[in-house]
């Protein structure tokens, strides 16, 4: 029996045991009030224009004129989506009055080649211009006009947190603000009061209301660079931006953010302080690779973090404070898998860890079961706990119940312990072994475990783990130039006479872009200080290991490394610093050697609200 047509079954056994509605809620993989976007994979790339889009209107993207306009005459939307390749693109934009030298084959062929380079990117990242467009690159701020991908849900609902998070407001949706708020990232007003905005909307202007979404225009006068020139001329074909997304999944942007405040917070400052210092210093090209390392960290800090405090709250019942968050504490090969010895050493570190998540899913389905009863416990509904932005009390109440520190959890549980005894009995026939697991509190007395236990292998137990490492793999920007990991296929053997097993590993890497990042922000002068700060390499990796949990010259906790490693994967990280012109030093004395940018920071970077 497939595991599609296996899942299907089971589920119909839990709808008849827990009600269509109860079902609908806990049958997924994910838990927004802990971690608001879906637990599947996404394109990390392809967030930004999502992102400007809705700062620029305040609410979710819906559809556009992308396919309608580059695709072929064909009827339906699936016809019209598979015929949208670069050559159809830049034959469009071959025939407008903008375009002069472009009628030939040749000349057609090179500005399909310039549309993927820097505007672009086809299904699955092939190259050739037969394939199908999929992802719009955030060249410019226009990029927000082209819906790629056409449902924005396909982007997991990472923008809408990050907006979210950036925008830092109270309510249970983000809304527009007011004029005169004070706010870095303001929702729904012009280009120049929001910080991301104003960093990738170079020509344009604003002629008509703040919500006309024709009102963007682009002073022909103005210079730019040849990437964003494409995108503009891209965009203009289009005539508008997308509409508010329709139908059930709604045009509000949820102001659910993620349980991780600390990472939260560190990620909003460190995208804020980076844009402002730099994004009219550095080549845009090159600024648009740094930025995407910056949500790539920040990203990636947050979800391991997220991990580390579910994994926690499922052993005490409680989140821990702010201040107190840390997130997973992870070796880096700086040698960027040049070393064996330092790469074995990174993918150990990284496969602990990769191990350790597969029982998130469980986790997550305990919370929404737990989540579920106290709803609609009567006497708990009158305790009326927020659950937006942040659900730490509402999270620290379920975790009284699961361990009965509450009088209201008896009668939950109890429910719990019938629905398992019921739902053992569906099972028996189809699911014996899951049935016996019901059953048997031996191993575990909590219903709420043995039900998640069971649901979660109901569910398909290496499908939800499976879509915990591709989000991993999605945050990490694995196998990226600017991303923060790799991985490779291994042969691993199997017991004596079972052969081998292909199987992945991951280590966590300094690509160049990140270092350059890293660098850049952090030798940035805090507070209303503009211009930057000298600081030390020893200070440089303790803000790394602390602010990140990415060790480099001392052992993660948990791992044994020699001191001969921890030294050279510090030397190595040392002379690649060196090489790429971002560490200075007239010997080798450690009080000697300091980081040094590439490019001076603006100084507008110190001005306004730190």
């Amino acid at each position: 029996m497939s595991t599609a047509k296996t899942s299907t079954t089971a589920r119909s056994i839990v709808d008849d045991v827990f009600g269509r509605g109860m079902t609908r809620e806990i049958w997924t993989g994910n838990y927004e009030k802990a971690l608001p976007v879906s637990v599947q994979d996404f394109d990390l790339t392809a967030v930004l224009p999502a992102v400007f889009y809705m700062f620029r209107f305040g609410y979710r993207r819906g559809k556009g004129k992308f396919h309608e306009t580059f695709g072929s005459d064909a009827k339906t939307t699936k016809e019209r989506r598979r015929a949208t390749t670069i050559d159809r693109v830049a034959n469009k934009l071959a025939g407008t009055a903008s375009f002069e030298g472009f009628q030939d084959e040749t000349t057609r062929a090179i500005l399909g080649d310039l549309l993927l380079c820097f505007c672009l990117e086809n299904t699955k990242r092939a190259l050739g211009r037969q394939e199908q467009v999929q992802r719009v690159a955030p060249a410019h701020y226009m990029a927000s006009w082209v819906d790629l991908p056409d449902a924005v849900v396909d982007l997991r609902y990472v923008p809408e947190m990050i907006v979210a998070m950036l925008a830092d407001q109270k309510g249970q949706y983000v809304t527009q603000n007011h004029e005169g708020d004070r706010t870095w990232f303001a929702i729904g007003r012009g280009f120049e009061e929001n910080v991301l905005l104003k960093a990738f909307h170079q020509g344009m202007m604003r002629e008509g209301p703040l919500s006309g979404r024709t009102a963007d225009r682009f002073r022909e006068e103005t210079p730019v660079g040849l990437d964003q020139l494409l995108m503009i001329r891209l965009a203009q074909q289009l005539g508008e931006a997308p509409e508010k997304l329709r139908g059930s999944e709604g045009e509000r942007i949820s102001n659910q953010r993620p349980i991780a405040e600390q990472a939260a917070r560190h990620f909003s400052e460190d995208i804020r302080r980076f844009v402002r210092a730099y994004a009219g210093v550095i080549p845009r090209h090159a600024f648009v690779d740094l930025l995407e390392s910056c949500v790539a960290v920040g990203l990636t800090t947050i979800i391991t973090s997220v991990i580390e405090l579910m994994f926690e709250w499922a052993t005490i019942g409680g989140i821990r404070k702010k201040c107190e968050q840390r997130p997973t504490q992870l070796f880096v090969d700086c040698s960027n898998s040049v070393h064996r010895g330092l790469r074995a050493l990174a993918e150990q570190s990284m496969d602990d860890f990769m191990r350790r998540i597969e029982r998130f899913p469980v986790v997550l389905m305990a919370l929404r079961l737990l989540d579920y009863g106290a709803r609609y416990d009567s006497k708990l509904k009158k305790l009326d706990i927020p659950t937006w932005p942040y659900a730490t009390d509402w999270l620290n109440l379920l975790g009284e119940i699961l361990y009965q520190r509450r009088v209201e959890a008896q009668a939950i549980l109890y429910d719990f312990e019938r629905k398992a005894a019921e739902l053992a009995d569906r099972l028996q026939e189809d699911y014996p072994e899951t049935a016996e697991e019901l059953r048997s509190d031996r191993a575990q007395v909590n219903p709420v475990w043995r039900l998640a236990e069971a649901l979660t292998s109901l569910q398909g137990r290496g499908n939800t783990q499976i879509k915990v490492i591709r989000l991993v793999d999605s945050v990490l920007l694995t196998a990226r130039p600017n991303g923060l990991a790799i991985k490779r296929s291994v042969l691993r053997k199997l017991a004596p006479g079972a052969g081998t097993k292909k199987h992945e590993v991951r280590s966590l890497v300094f690509t160049d872009s990140v270092l350059d990042y890293f660098v850049h922000l952090h030798i940035l002068r805090s507070g209303n200080k503009s211009g930057s700060r000298q600081m030390s390499l020893k200070d440089f990796i303790k803000i790394l290991r602390e602010r990140y949990g990415l060790y480099v010259d001392q052992a993660p906790p948990g791992m044994t490394i020699s001191n001969e490693l921890l030294r050279l994967n510090r030397l190595v990280l040392e002379r690649r610093l060196r090489d790429l012109g971002l560490l200075v030093g007239v010997n080798d004395a450690e009080a000697m050697k300091h980081l040094m940018p590439r490019f001076e920071s603006s100084e507008e970077c110190g001005n306004g609200l730190d």
